[in-house]
């Protein structure tokens, strides 16, 4: 099993928009410090709790304070992005990385995004544009010029040498393009298929390991109509984890700190209104006001001491049936930052050296002797 980083980026409405970014950069560059494989980093345009609508300028500057870790916009929103102005973008960001940058996808989901770009999300507007567009940005990445697209939502005209000194040149280091991983949320979710068709890596967002679960079924209907054969170790996991030396200076950081209010304050409404509640609980028969930060840490979060911790990651790999990759959901412990980091370490030094011995693809478990 790998460890890397999800970032919403989310930060409370108080923080400086400047200050949330130098937070993140201080996240990132811990976490390229302590191993971490990788990072993915959020876009949004109308949250005030997750106010990063540019993750790919956080990732500039990440990549000149950090020397191994991936970095990835996790994901852009295709439906808000021109795909030959982005397929260009991306294409120049996997040169300035060197290596170290891979793509994230996704159809968006915030209807005051929807609304911001006219985009009619409740009808599934937003999938096709998320599909034609990546379509689009594959032959660009492949084409020498002379490639004419009419879609439905965007045309496109590569040119080829033109004037003598003018034509499409920009293409990514990586061949034929960075790897690319599509966010999904919904149950059934048609961007997972779209993962799963295209032989992409599938990024399952924060719900419930049995809700989550699921997720694995659309990526194999998605691979059926293509012929892939999608590996659960290409498999991206993202998890609320708080590890502390106990499991009451966890449960204190966790649900008394920045995750607990953000939790309060920010998505468990919005899961709410979005009627998602019922994906975060570990039994249908909790009621939904029961769906608190207080109960989450107790049967879905990774939190408490490192062993408590390695236990619970050992029941939510066995239930989702094996993954490679968890994501550690970041949150803004910039006030006090010491407890944070403190997890973050414990994560990689103390918990992840327990799941080397896992073979997502075979369902095996084999995992460090316990000290």
């Amino acid at each position: 099993m790998k460890l890397g980083l999800f970032l919403m980026p989310s930060h409370p409405p108080e923080r400086g928009l400047l200050a949330g970014q130098q937070w993140d950069l201080a996240v990132l560059r811990e976490a390229d410090r302590l191993g971490y494989s990788e990072a993915w980093i959020g876009e949004h345009f109308t949250s005030r709790w997750e106010p990063n609508p540019a993750p790919d300028l956080l990732i500039a500057q990440a990549l000149m304070q950090t020397r191994q870790i991936k970095l990835a916009p996790g994901a852009h929103l295709l439906p808000y992005h021109h795909p030959a102005e982005l397929a260009c973008r991306v294409a120049y960001m996997d040169h300035l990385a060197e290596g170290r940058y891979m793509l994230g996808i996704g159809a968006s989901g915030l209807p005051s995004d929807w609304q911001l770009f006219c985009v009619d999300g409740m009808k599934g507007v937003n999938r096709e544009m998320t599909a034609e567009a990546l379509d689009i940005m594959l032959k660009v990445w492949a084409s020498d010029g002379g490639l004419e697209y009419k879609g439905k939502f965007w045309s496109v005209n590569v040119p080829g040498p033109m004037l003598r000194t003018l034509g499409h040149h920009l293409r990514p280091l990586q061949q034929p393009h960075p790897p690319i991983g599509i966010a999904g949320l919904n149950p059934g979710s048609e961007t997972l298929k779209l993962a799963g068709e295209l032989g992409f890596m599938p990024l399952s967002l924060n719900m419930s390991p049995g809700y989550v679960a699921t997720h694995w079924e659309a990526v194999l209907e998605g691979a059926r109509r293509s012929g892939a054969r999608p590996s659960r170790q290409d498999w991206r996991i993202v998890r609320e984890i708080f590890v502390a030396d106990t499991d009451e200076e966890a449960h204190r950081n966790c649900v008394g700190g920045m995750m607990g209010r953000m939790m309060r304050q920010y998505l468990l409404p919005l899961m709410a209104d979005f009627q998602f509640t019922k994906y975060l609980k570990h039994d249908p028969s909790v009621r939904d006001d029961a769906v608190t930060p207080e109960y989450l840490a107790d049967h879905g979060w990774l939190v408490g001491s490192p062993r408590t911790v390695r236990d619970k990651l050992t029941q939510m790999y066995k239930e989702m049936g094996g993954f490679g990759t968890l994501l550690h959901f970041t949150f803004d412990y910039a006030d006090d930052p010491e407890p944070w980091f403190k997890s973050m370490r414990l994560m990689a030094e103390e918990v992840l050296p327990h799941f080397q011995g896992l073979d997502a693809d075979r369902h095996e478990y084999a995992p460090a002797a316990n000290p």
